[in-house]
């Protein structure tokens, strides 16, 4: 397990904490406020809800709403316990919902553990607003790798959480029930590279990186360009 600490340069009050954690290595998020002491989370892998309750309560930040990205079962293994935990709504795009109540029946693999089922309270679409203090994050679906895969954009501070769609110089797999990489690399042309290059992207697993680097170096976007 790792963790890393990400402060946007010109508004030092707002912050990323990410936790990656459990066996598919996972990032999840807390993006927070400083000044409301607000705090909203991205993904909820697999043993990462102690660590965010414990560093939520260190900064004396209240966890206010869960947002997964897609509903693969390792952004998502943790998010019955947190939501139980922090009384918190969890919201989700309608497309990738069906995995949530009965998890262990959409793995493709036999996992070593059980997968406790979630309830969404709330529905995710496209060019909905998310907002936390002053964190305002534009919700782009972005389907490919699941049905209903979704980036959030916070295009003034050059910020995105962008799951398992964009990674640094790759992309999310397709081979898995849902995923479609013609439709993938269309959300990726059309929703993540019309972003300027300096928008910095924090992903479902692996590294921090740039939309610029993967305009240049990433080898599945050769040929793509924004729409």
């Amino acid at each position: 397990m790792r963790t890393i600490e990400y402060q946007l340069p010109k508004a030092p009050h707002l912050k990323i904490f990410g936790v990656e954690s459990g066996i598919a290595a996972t990032w999840g998020y807390l993006c927070y406020d400083t000044n409301t002491k607000t705090g909203i989370i991205f993904d909820v892998p697999q043993n990462s809800v102690d660590v965010l309750i414990q560093k939520a309560n260190e900064l004396g930040i209240t966890i206010s709403t869960i947002y997964l990205t897609h509903s693969h079962w390792d952004h998502t293994a943790d998010a019955a316990k947190l939501k139980r935990e922090t009384k918190a709504p969890l919201f989700i795009h309608p497309d990738d919902e069906y995995r949530l109540a009965e998890p262990m029946l959409h793995t493709i693999w036999q996992l070593p553990f059980e997968i406790e089922g979630v309830a969404a309270d709330f529905h995710l679409n496209h060019n909905d607003v998310v907002q936390c203090g002053d964190w305002n994050f534009l919700v782009r679906h972005t389907p490919g790798h699941t049905e209903g895969g979704v980036c959030f954009i916070n295009e003034k501070h050059s910020v995105a959480i962008v799951g398992d769609t964009l990674f640094a110089e790759s992309i999310g797999r397709t081979d898995l029930p849902g995923g479609n990489a013609d439709l993938l690399l269309e959300s990726i042309e059309n929703q993540l590279l019309s972003l300027s290059d300096d928008v910095v992207f924090f992903a479902g697993h692996g590294e921090i990186s740039t939309i610029g680097n993967e305009r240049k170096f990433n080898p599945f976007l050769v040929g793509l360009k924004a729409l």
